[in-house]
């Protein structure tokens, strides 16, 4: 990329900053996965699944929402890249889709709710 001539020098060294700056195609990209998270229901359903894989019916009961509220918010995080879904027979089960983005948002979640993820304490069992 080549770097731009700006209008005013504030002595900051931004060229080292511009050089590495995200293309607009990443930001729009993580812009979507905050939209994703931005939602309080969203956020509690993808927290859910992060420690453990679910169907639509008790994620809707655990939520206190409807089956297709529920449905509504797994297809957009699904979309999002945040959640994969299997298929058993009749039922769908959805669960934290190992990927590195994913992780991070559960990562981010357990430090911006201050819970320790219940999972790692059964490992120590």
């Amino acid at each position: 990329m080549a770097l731009k001539v700006l209008p005013h020098d504030h002595g900051q060294n931004i060229e080292r900053v511009l050089e590495v700056l995200p293309a607009q195609e990443v930001c729009m990209e993580a812009a979507g996965v905050f939209k994703q998270i931005s939602d309080g229901s969203r956020l509690r359903i993808l927290w859910l699944l992060c420690h453990c894989e679910e169907c639509v019916s008790n994620i809707a009961a655990a939520m206190d929402m409807s089956d297709p509220a529920v449905s509504h918010h797994l297809k957009l995080l699904r979309g999002s890249g945040l959640v994969v879904s299997r298929k058993e027979g009749k039922e769908v089960y959805y669960k934290l889709a190992d990927t590195k983005q994913a992780q991070l948002v559960h990562r981010v979640c357990e430090e911006m709710f201050q819970i320790t993820c219940p999972l790692s304490s059964l490992d120590k069992i």
